[in-house]
């Protein structure tokens, strides 16, 4: 009878998982990870130019690659961005201004490209329209003083953005966002505090608001391919155990590059929650992890994380979706226990006046009044 009532248990959850995926609009095509090195990998550990080997994007450490840059003057730095972008942009460890000047070319010459596909007369409308929409993306981008960590054009595209002076900065965060972000949903006006550029900015201001005198810089990031959808991408680890070596390159070149106070506070929403969780980063990366809207961690529990890093998780409002979600881990579908339970071990934040799974950045919440506070390390 035990064992009857176990079985029935398990298959009641996997159809209630099943059915909160269907509902959601179950998503049949299934997503690639980027892995590996950025692209022009090969050209870059094919130059000579300087009579020195050049750090392998696939193998050398964060901590290498800063050791590398600190020995060489501005004017050689320059020329290996110049001949290099998208390489020098994407190297975590390279001086982070560096990286914005490289990935400014890069986007100058990827908008170049777009707008010949656009005219290009063996190409379809289809590609053109979608190649006016590619340059359009990269002319925003472009714009103004924007600060462009990270930037890949291949496949949905990936984008990283800082808000703030990371050079001087005694406080800073990261953003890991969930699913439906890339390189064109990575900022939009609709929805705006459901993406990573539009949470960025309102943690930012936030703690401008509580702590005036206190140099910030957060940190937008849309470095992972991310699920589309809510199906079989988003109810498995895959796309998230990717994500999260990733997440984990970031942190450790943010380490050697920038001198805050403490290592960034990290905010991980929905499917990017898994992602954190899969990267249970250590104090030396990271001053804490928050979690909201989240389906679960990827792990059983807070004591499955490093006990250095404290672990706060936002009580779900009312009108978040993702409390339909069963927290199970079943045949690979799920992401486990609930971060926001009792038991968990998370420290509460609070979700009062946030409204929605994408609601918990929006100005005036109790939420976002709370990540400030977190990521100023008030709490």
């Amino acid at each position: 009878m035990r064992r009857f009532r176990a079985g029935r248990t398990i298959a009641a959850a996997a159809v209630a998982l099943a059915a909160v995926l269907g509902a959601g609009g179950w998503a049949a095509d299934t997503q690639t990870p980027l892995t590996g090195p950025p692209p022009g990998t090969a050209a870059w550990t094919a130059d000579t130019s300087l009579g020195l080997r050049l750090p392998d994007p696939a193998t050398a450490a964060p901590a290498q690659v800063a050791s590398f840059f600190a020995e060489l003057p501005q004017d050689q730095q320059d020329a290996l961005a110049a001949r290099h972008p998208l390489v020098v942009g994407n190297l975590d460890g390279a001086p982070v201004a560096l990286r914005y000047r490289a990935n400014a070319l890069a986007l100058a010459a990827e908008r170049t490209r777009e707008l010949a596909r656009a005219t290009d007369p063996s190409l379809t409308p289809q590609d053109h329209e979608a190649a006016r929409t590619r340059a359009e993306r990269y002319r925003t981008l472009l714009d103004g003083d924007r600060q462009i960590l990270a930037f890949d054009p291949r496949g949905r595209g990936q984008v990283a953005e800082v808000y703030g002076d990371l050079a001087t900065a005694r406080r800073t965060a990261v953003i890991v966002p969930g699913s439906d972000i890339d390189l064109l949903r990575f900022d939009r006006t609709a929805d705006p505090y459901g993406t990573p550029a539009g949470m960025a900015r309102a943690l930012r201001a936030e703690e401008q608001q509580q702590a005036a005198d206190t140099q910030t810089a957060v940190i937008a990031w849309a470095g992972y391919t991310t699920p589309v959808g809510l199906g079989v991408d988003a109810a498995t680890e895959d796309l998230a155990r990717a994500g999260a070596t990733r997440l984990t390159r970031l942190l450790d070149g943010l380490a050697v590059s920038t001198r805050p106070e403490a290592p960034p506070t990290v905010f991980c929403h929905s499917y990017g929650s898994v992602v954190c969780g899969l990267a249970h980063p250590s104090p030396a990366r990271a001053s804490g992890l928050v979690v909201l809207g989240s389906p679960g961690m990827g792990v059983d529990s807070a004591a499955d994380l490093d006990h250095g890093v404290p672990l706060w998780a936002t009580a779900r409002n009312g009108s978040d979706w993702i409390g339909d979600v069963p927290n199970v881990r079943l045949l690979g579908l799920g992401h486990g226990a609930d971060p926001t339970a009792p038991g968990f071990g998370a420290r509460p934040l609070p979700a009062t006046g946030s409204h929605g799974h994408t609601g918990y950045f929006a100005p005036g919440t109790a939420s976002l009044a709370a990540y400030a506070a977190v990521a100023l390390g008030r709490s």
